[in-house]
This record gives structure tokens, sequence and C-alpha cells, in this order.
């Protein structure tokens, strides 16, 4: 075992350098030319005389913002904070009632410091999320977040998505220069290609516009306004079966726990003091049926005889409560056009498996530089210049956001179930790699936590567990199939899911 696991690192470690060459010039390029655009950019922007800000401008505020979830709202916050006067329209005011966006990892947590939002995870009865618990065929190991260096109150959070997201938004409306309002948009107006505000329909059912220099959809998964501005090319890979689970004492507490079940994961954390959420994923889009029985007899037979014991009973009950939710998962690539006056934040935006938690920390990233993007400048009313400038959005939003999205993407592939025996042995092997403790779970962690989402770390760990795979299936007796076997873990599992979405481009 020891020969593998240095055989593992050795190659891992060549092949690791090879990527960190090629991939930091690659960067370096990147840098020099984003700072050429960011200086061209800022500078159009600031010789334009400032009329935003002093009560001159024919606009109704600065910013409109489409959509209240933790995208918007977050966003709203930190714009207001700036000076600027925002205007936020949101379809549905009441408290959100959802089985996803429950999971804030660590990264993410840093970024609400950031923003100044830290505060919206308190009073929810929010839980610290300290790492992972993996379960596979009776054996489970545990794998913590590397908090070291952090002050004692970073960690991850699990808490009710609606009851954070009615922080933001208190927190949100709290500010002079933030109207919030309920109401529908209905379409983006535009003219001689730029957007100009929106078209909405207030909750009395009037139709109104609202004008402003830049107006940002952040209108979700679901958004209808996207396809004005991306091309969406949406992806349903599988769906969750969302359960709460009462009074349920998790084997590992205050952290996250993986099920790697047969077909697809199985998620647990805490979302209360007193409730535990339940995630079954199920590929492809078509599940059990709810109304007839077919999906509480689903969870019995198929789910339940796979879960850790210790929850079994409170699983079991979960499903007699009746209380079943379904969503679909989403996976959406990055693909804006870019338009004057407007920009895609959030789920609207870019999407992944949701797997690994790192919506939220995308989101609350991507907020980060387009605040640092906008904060030096006074005036947005040049449409052409302000876009041209923020076309740095992408190329800097790029590292985290596609190192976050790739691992989402893979890990859902690898912690499937599969006939194939390459993606089997590439399963084990990533259990095994994990449970080695040390660098070997911390990096990957440190990944999927979005503590240090670095596209480097991601090529590093990505060949070291495929090679700890092709080690564990060539040593001791090397054979001509096992040598296909090692051969289709690299082509089949990892190139794949690192090419498509571009990992080597950043």
């Amino acid at each position: 075992m020891a020969d593998q696991y240095t055989w593992g690192l050795i190659l891992g470690a060549v092949l690791g350098l090879v990527a960190v060459y090629n991939l930091g010039l690659l960067a370096l390029y990147n840098l020099v030319m984003r700072s050429k655009s960011e200086d061209n950019g800022a500078d159009s922007l600031r010789k334009t005389p400032t009329t935003a800000l002093n009560g001159e401008c024919p606009f109704d505020a600065d910013v409109i913002v489409v959509g209240a979830g933790v995208a918007g709202a977050a966003l709203a916050n930190t714009l207001a904070k700036d000076g600027r006067r925002v205007h936020v329209i949101e379809r549905d005011l009441s408290e959100p009632d959802r089985i996803v966006g429950e999971l804030l990892q660590p990264g993410g947590y840093l970024k609400l410091i950031e923003l100044g939002l830290e505060d919206c995870v308190e009073q929810i009865d929010a839980q610290r999320v300290f790492g992972y618990a993996l379960f596979k065929d009776g054996n489970r190991t545990q794998i913590s977040y590397p908090l070291e260096k952090f002050h004692s109150d970073v960690a991850g959070r699990g808490f009710h998505n609606g009851r954070f997201v009615q922080r933001l938004r208190e927190k949100a409306a709290s500010l002079p220069n933030v109207r919030l309002e309920q109401g529908t948009v209905t379409s983006l107006l535009e003219e001689k290609g730029t957007i100009k505000g929106v078209q909405y329909k207030t909750k009395a059912g009037e139709e109104l516009t609202a004008y402003a220099p830049l107006t940002i959809v952040c209108d979700g998964c679901f958004s209808n306004l996207r396809r004005s501005l991306c091309n969406p090319k949406v992806d349903v890979p599988s769906c969750f079966v969302g359960l709460v689970l009462e009074n349920c004492n998790l084997p590992f507490e205050n952290h996250g726990h993986v099920v790697l079940a047969d077909p697809s994961p199985i998620l647990f954390y805490p979302i209360s003091s007193n409730e535990v959420r339940c995630l079954v994923d199920i590929p492809g889009q078509k599940v059990p049926s709810i109304s007839n029985g077919e999906m509480a007899n689903y969870l019995k037979t198929v789910v339940a005889p796979q879960i850790p014991r210790e929850i079994f009973h409170s699983f079991v009950a979960a499903v007699d409560g009746g209380n079943i939710k379904t969503m679909p998962n989403r996976s959406m690539p990055a693909a804006p056009y870019p338009t004057p006056g407007a920009l895609l934040m959030g789920d609207a935006f870019n999407m992944r498996h949701p797997l690994t938690g790192g919506g939220m920390t995308v989101a609350l990233s991507d907020i980060v530089i387009l605040r640092n993007l906008l904060r030096h400048l006074s005036n947005l009313n040049d449409a052409p210049a302000l876009c041209n400038y923020l076309e740095s959005f992408y190329t800097l939003r790029k590292p985290v956001a596609s190192t976050i999205n790739t691992l989402a993407g893979a890990l859902y592939q690898v912690f499937s179930a599969s006939p194939d025996e390459a993606r089997k042995e590439m399963r084990q092997a990533c259990f095994d790699y994990l449970s080695l403790g040390g660098i070997f779970s911390s990096g990957p962690v440190s990944l999927l936590s979005g503590l240090n989402p670095r596209p480097l770390i991601l090529v590093f760990h990505f060949f070291a567990v495929a090679i700890y795979g092709v080690g564990r299936i060539l040593l001791p007796f090397p054979s001509p199939y096992r040598f296909w076997i090692g051969a289709r873990i690299i082509t089949v599992c990892i190139l794949p899911a690192m090419l498509d979405n571009q990992i080597f481009l950043l």
C-alpha cells in the first residue's frame, strides 16, 4: 500500500508541475491583457462628467436589481453602501421555501464578511459546519475544513434558505437609498442596443417602467430574462428530493454528510438546532411520483438501506411525515452577451450541480469583484464605455467560478455509481485518497469550501487522485487489462471534466 501512495505522489507531482508551468504562462498573459483593458475602460469612464449622483440624472436610480434572492439582496446592500441609488424589484417578497441554498461554505462566509453582511447568518438558528463525513460501502471517513489560519468564527453555515434571504432583504431595505418593491419584471427596455431599464407589473397589477444606467438581472435559476443577455445552455443532470429530519443526531456533529450511494449521492447537513436537511439525488429529470406513493416507496426500499444506521429511523420518520419536495438540479456555464446597460449575476448567469454547495460562494465572490470594479466610478451613464470596462468582470471571476464549477461537476460524476469499471475504480480511489488525511484531504476540501479555489490546486489533485487510482490497479501485478482500465481512468474520468469546463484555459 505504501508503494501505491509513493507512486501516486511522484506522478501526481510531476503532472502538477507541468500544469503549473503551462497555466502560469497563460495566467500571466491574461493578467497583462486584463490590466490594459481595465485601465482603458476606467479612464474613459472617469473622464466623463459625473451626473449619476448629483440630482441631474434623468434616471430613476443608478442601478436596477431584478430579483432579491441571495445574490440580488446582497448586491443591493453592497452597491447602496457605496452610495448608489438602488431599485430592487422582486417577484415575491414573502419568505422563500427552498430545499437548496442552505449550506454556505466557509469561503462564502468570508465573502459575507468582506461585504459586511456576516450578521445576516445571526438570529436565524444557523449551524456551524466544520467539514464533511464520507460514507461508502460501510466505511466512513471524516474530512475537516482547513480553518487553522482563520478567526474562530469562520466556518460553514447551515440554515433555512428563506430565513437567510429575509435577513439580507431586511438589511437592504433599511438603507435609505434602496427601494425594495414587489413586482414582476416582464421585459428589459432596450434602445439602440442599450438596456435603459425594465418594464414590470406591480403587486396590484399596474404596468410600470423603471430606468437606470445599469440593470443587473439576478432573478435566479428560473430567469425569464437571461435569454436577452446570454446564450443559456441549461443542463439538468439530476433532481434532488428534499426531506427535513427532526431531532436527528448526525454521526459527525456539525458536519455535512455525503453517502456514496447507488445510483448517486445522498446529502445530510444541519439547518437548525433540531433539523437536518436530507437531499437524495436521483439521476435524470424524471422522479417517482409523490402523490401516488411511488416516491415514499423508493425512499424506503432503495435509499433507506444505504444511509448510516444512526439516522435510519429519523429518515424513515421523515418519509412517513410526507413533507417531500423535489427540485431539478441545473448546471449552466457562463456565456454572456456583453450588453451595454445590463449585467447578469447569480443563478441567472451561472449554475453548477449543487452537490458541493458552491453556488452562494460563487455569487458572493462575483459581487465582491463587481463592487471593486464599480467602487471608484462616479458615473455609470456612458453605457458602451461601462460595458467595455465590465468585460474584465468575466475574466476576474473565472479562476474562482471555474474552479468551483469544475469541482462540482466532476465530483458529481465521480461520486455517482456506474457499471463502468474505470468509473468504479475512480470512485473508490477518490474515497481512499480523501481518507488518507493530511494534504490529501485538506487540499481538495479547501477547493470545495471556497477557502482556496485555485485552478492549479484543482489540476494537481485531479491528476493526483487519478494517478493514485491507477497505482491501486497496477500494483502489485500489472496486466494488459489493468493498464487498459488505468488509461480509461485518465481519458474517461479526468480529462473530459476539466476540458469541458475550460480549466486549462484560465
